[in-house]
């Protein structure tokens, strides 16, 4: 599937993107995968209107599902989609998982139910081995914005970097994961001084509690996440 052609950006959207370009680029930035898979300029980084609204849901699920199907002939090399949202920000991190997790359940309602779950991963929050999964490929999801309480995740605007598990998996078979994941958990203690308390490996506890950046330990957590069943 070819992408369609690209329309000019506005010059506050050149901000925006200019802006992303920075704030990955800043020699602090832990994640060294982000700064090798996410550029201003990417047609991979769209900016949309309100975060969890009708119309920005329409948008990015046709805009996920194409990135999805071109992200299976990558190859070897790493990629993400970023979604940057300008509507008004969340006022909390409590807020704004609210709002990611009502984005992610609009765009599980407009997936193609034909392309059915990623079966490499759980459909259920709950699970371990949970994944959200969208033109039936998983991704690990990752919110920005400019509450949160980690550094690594304060960003202008709030946003959300859909990465491909299967990246990850490539990855492990590879033996370069663990590495890789120590390298940015070293960075983030340095940036910050501690690592998020959220934060565990694949299979270990649910990642859906690593998705909004937000402190889950404090107490229980429930997904507000439901798989459709027709």
């Amino acid at each position: 599937m070819t992408s369609p052609p690209a329309t000019p950006a506005s010059p506050f959207e050149r901000r925006i993107r200019d802006a992303f370009g920075e704030f990955v680029g800043d020699p602090r930035f832990p994640c060294l995968a982000a700064k090798t898979t996410l550029h201003p300029g990417d047609e991979h980084l769209r900016v949309y209107g309100v975060l969890g609204s009708v119309p920005v849901s329409d948008a990015l699920a046709a805009d996920l599902a194409r990135f999805a199907h071109q992200a299976s002939s990558a190859g070897q090399r790493l990629t993400a989609f970023v979604a940057i949202f300008t509507g008004r920000p969340p006022a909390s991190e409590r807020a704004f998982e609210r709002r990611l997790w009502r984005q992610l359940q609009c765009l599980h309602e407009r997936d193609d139910p034909a392309a059915g779950w990623d079966p490499s991963v759980s459909a259920d929050p709950r699970d371990p081995r949970f994944s959200f999964s969208f033109a039936g490929k998983a991704f690990f999801v990752v919110g920005l914005h400019p509450k949160s309480s980690r550094l690594a995740r304060r960003f202008r605007w709030p946003a959300l970097v859909f990465n491909p598990h299967a990246q990850f998996e490539r990855l492990r078979r590879d033996g370069q994961f663990e590495r890789l994941r120590d390298r940015i958990r070293a960075r983030d203690i340095a940036l910050q001084g501690s690592i998020n308390p959220s934060l565990s490996d694949f299979g270990v506890r649910s990642e859906a509690e690593q998705y909004s950046g937000r402190d889950t330990t404090e107490g229980p957590w429930r997904c507000p996440f439901h798989r459709r069943t027709s």
